[in-house]
Protein backbone atom coordinates (compact mmCIF):
# COMPACT_ATOMS: atom_id res chain seq x y z
CA UNK A 1 0.00 0.00 0.00
CA UNK A 2 1.25 3.59 -1.06
CA UNK A 3 0.76 5.98 1.43
CA UNK A 4 -0.68 9.56 0.49
CA UNK A 5 1.97 12.18 1.04
CA UNK A 6 0.46 15.27 3.42
CA UNK A 7 0.97 18.28 4.04
CA UNK A 8 0.16 19.11 8.30
CA UNK A 9 0.08 22.23 8.89
CA UNK A 10 1.36 22.18 12.91
CA UNK A 11 0.66 24.92 15.38
CA UNK A 12 2.02 23.89 18.13
CA UNK A 13 4.56 20.58 19.56
CA UNK A 14 1.71 19.53 22.11
CA UNK A 15 -1.10 19.70 19.41
CA UNK A 16 0.48 17.83 16.86
CA UNK A 17 1.48 15.04 19.34
CA UNK A 18 -2.09 13.26 18.90
CA UNK A 19 -2.71 14.67 15.52
CA UNK A 20 0.15 12.75 14.05
CA UNK A 21 0.14 9.36 16.02
CA UNK A 22 -3.88 9.47 14.27
CA UNK A 23 -2.59 10.20 10.86
CA UNK A 24 0.11 8.35 10.68
CA UNK A 25 -2.32 5.20 11.87
CA UNK A 26 -4.18 6.10 8.68
CA UNK A 27 -1.04 5.18 6.64
CA UNK A 28 -0.33 8.91 5.80
CA UNK A 29 3.02 10.31 4.76
CA UNK A 30 3.25 13.23 7.16
CA UNK A 31 5.77 16.43 6.07
CA UNK A 32 5.22 19.01 9.41
CA UNK A 33 4.45 22.61 7.89
CA UNK A 34 5.26 25.62 10.47
CA UNK A 35 3.53 29.09 9.52
CA UNK A 36 1.95 30.70 12.27
CA UNK A 37 2.41 34.56 11.78
CA UNK A 38 -0.06 34.80 14.60
CA UNK A 39 1.85 34.42 17.42
CA UNK A 40 2.57 37.21 19.40
CA UNK A 41 6.34 38.33 20.31
CA UNK A 42 9.20 36.64 18.65
CA UNK A 43 10.28 34.87 21.83
CA UNK A 44 7.43 32.93 21.96
CA UNK A 45 7.01 32.24 18.56
CA UNK A 46 10.99 30.58 18.87
CA UNK A 47 10.21 28.70 21.84
CA UNK A 48 6.81 26.88 19.81
CA UNK A 49 9.39 26.30 17.10
CA UNK A 50 12.38 24.63 18.98
CA UNK A 51 10.03 22.51 20.59
CA UNK A 52 8.67 21.55 17.00
CA UNK A 53 11.80 20.48 15.85
CA UNK A 54 12.58 18.62 19.33
CA UNK A 55 9.36 16.85 18.68
CA UNK A 56 10.26 16.20 14.81
CA UNK A 57 13.22 15.02 15.74
CA UNK A 58 12.24 12.31 17.99
CA UNK A 59 9.40 10.69 15.59
CA UNK A 60 11.22 11.39 12.65
CA UNK A 61 9.24 14.29 10.66
CA UNK A 62 10.48 16.58 8.15
CA UNK A 63 9.03 20.32 8.47
CA UNK A 64 8.64 23.02 6.13
CA UNK A 65 9.31 26.22 7.93
CA UNK A 66 7.28 28.93 6.08
CA UNK A 67 8.32 32.95 6.77
CA UNK A 68 7.34 34.59 9.83
CA UNK A 69 5.50 37.82 9.17
CA UNK A 70 3.35 39.20 11.73
CA UNK A 71 3.02 42.62 9.98
CA UNK A 72 1.06 40.34 7.01
CA UNK A 73 -0.89 38.88 9.78
CA UNK A 74 -1.69 42.20 11.70
CA UNK A 75 -2.94 43.53 8.20
CA UNK A 76 -5.35 41.35 7.36
CA UNK A 77 -6.78 40.36 11.10
CA UNK A 78 -6.72 44.24 12.40
CA UNK A 79 -9.79 45.43 11.31
CA UNK A 80 -11.42 42.57 12.48
CA UNK A 81 -12.94 41.48 16.26
CA UNK A 82 -13.63 38.33 18.35
CA UNK A 83 -14.66 35.46 16.11
CA UNK A 84 -14.12 36.97 12.31
CA UNK A 85 -10.39 38.02 13.64
CA UNK A 86 -9.99 34.21 14.37
CA UNK A 87 -11.33 33.65 10.64
CA UNK A 88 -9.52 35.76 8.89
CA UNK A 89 -5.97 34.18 11.11
CA UNK A 90 -7.86 30.57 10.16
CA UNK A 91 -8.11 31.37 6.34
CA UNK A 92 -4.61 32.74 6.07
CA UNK A 93 -2.86 30.02 7.59
CA UNK A 94 -5.17 27.07 5.92
CA UNK A 95 -5.08 28.37 3.00
CA UNK A 96 -0.96 28.87 3.24
CA UNK A 97 -0.59 25.51 3.83
CA UNK A 98 -3.28 24.04 0.89
CA UNK A 99 -1.17 26.21 -1.59
CA UNK A 100 2.35 24.97 -0.07
CA UNK A 101 0.76 21.10 -0.56
CA UNK A 102 -0.33 21.66 -4.25
CA UNK A 103 3.07 23.51 -5.24
CA UNK A 104 5.07 20.93 -3.50
CA UNK A 105 3.07 17.99 -4.95
CA UNK A 106 1.31 16.65 -1.50
CA UNK A 107 -1.98 14.49 -2.41
CA UNK A 108 -3.64 16.61 0.54
CA UNK A 109 -3.11 18.70 3.76
CA UNK A 110 -4.77 19.12 7.18
CA UNK A 111 -3.67 20.65 10.55
CA UNK A 112 -3.72 20.67 14.02
CA UNK A 113 -5.68 23.14 14.93
CA UNK A 114 -8.48 20.32 14.38
CA UNK A 115 -6.79 19.33 17.85
CA UNK A 116 -7.82 22.25 19.80
CA UNK A 117 -11.43 22.27 21.78
CA UNK A 118 -10.64 25.94 21.97
CA UNK A 119 -10.73 26.52 18.10
CA UNK A 120 -13.89 26.83 15.47
CA UNK A 121 -14.23 24.06 13.82
CA UNK A 122 -16.88 24.17 11.54
CA UNK A 123 -15.53 27.82 10.34
CA UNK A 124 -11.78 25.82 10.03
CA UNK A 125 -13.56 23.06 8.06
CA UNK A 126 -15.53 25.22 6.02
CA UNK A 127 -12.23 26.96 5.02
CA UNK A 128 -9.86 23.98 4.86
CA UNK A 129 -12.80 22.33 2.46
CA UNK A 130 -12.52 26.02 0.16
CA UNK A 131 -8.80 25.58 -0.28
CA UNK A 132 -8.80 22.03 -0.89
CA UNK A 133 -11.13 22.73 -4.07
CA UNK A 134 -9.08 25.68 -4.89
CA UNK A 135 -6.18 24.16 -5.10
CA UNK A 136 -7.07 20.60 -6.30
CA UNK A 137 -5.82 18.89 -2.99
CA UNK A 138 -7.77 16.48 -0.61
CA UNK A 139 -8.47 18.49 2.72
CA UNK A 140 -7.84 15.77 5.07
CA UNK A 141 -10.61 16.35 7.87
CA UNK A 142 -10.14 14.56 11.72
CA UNK A 143 -11.47 15.73 14.71
CA UNK A 144 -8.76 15.42 16.86
CA UNK A 145 -10.36 16.47 20.26
CA UNK A 146 -11.46 13.21 20.86
CA UNK A 147 -7.61 12.75 21.65
CA UNK A 148 -6.89 16.18 23.74
CA UNK A 149 -5.95 14.48 26.76
CA UNK A 150 -3.80 11.63 25.70
CA UNK A 151 -2.49 14.52 23.67
CA UNK A 152 -1.81 16.23 27.02
CA UNK A 153 -0.14 13.29 28.03
CA UNK A 154 1.59 12.56 25.48
CA UNK A 155 3.47 16.21 25.37
CA UNK A 156 4.12 16.25 28.90
CA UNK A 157 5.71 13.04 28.75
CA UNK A 158 8.45 14.05 26.43
CA UNK A 159 8.61 17.48 27.96
CA UNK A 160 7.21 19.84 25.40
CA UNK A 161 7.13 23.21 26.18
CA UNK A 162 3.22 23.89 26.64
CA UNK A 163 2.10 27.51 25.66
CA UNK A 164 -0.99 28.65 27.63
CA UNK A 165 -2.93 30.79 24.80
CA UNK A 166 -3.81 30.24 21.27
CA UNK A 167 -0.56 32.50 19.82
CA UNK A 168 -1.99 36.02 18.93
CA UNK A 169 -1.61 38.96 21.05
CA UNK A 170 -5.44 39.31 21.25
CA UNK A 171 -5.64 35.95 23.02
CA UNK A 172 -2.58 36.57 25.37
CA UNK A 173 -4.49 39.95 26.34
CA UNK A 174 -7.90 37.82 27.26
CA UNK A 175 -5.99 35.16 28.78
CA UNK A 176 -4.94 37.87 31.69
CA UNK A 177 -8.02 39.67 31.36
CA UNK A 178 -10.36 36.51 32.00
CA UNK A 179 -7.87 35.05 34.86
CA UNK A 180 -8.48 38.58 36.83
CA UNK A 181 -12.52 38.87 36.70
CA UNK A 182 -12.55 35.08 37.92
Amino acid sequence: MTSKKLLLHICCAPCACYSVDILRADAYDITGYWFNPNIHGFREYSKRLMALGYYASKISMSIIEDNYSSSEWFRDTADHEGKDRCRACYSMRINAVAERAASEGFDGFSSTLFYSKHQSHNIMKEIAEEAGIKHGLEFVYRDFRQGWKEGIRMSRELGLYRQQYCGCVFSEIERFHVSKKS
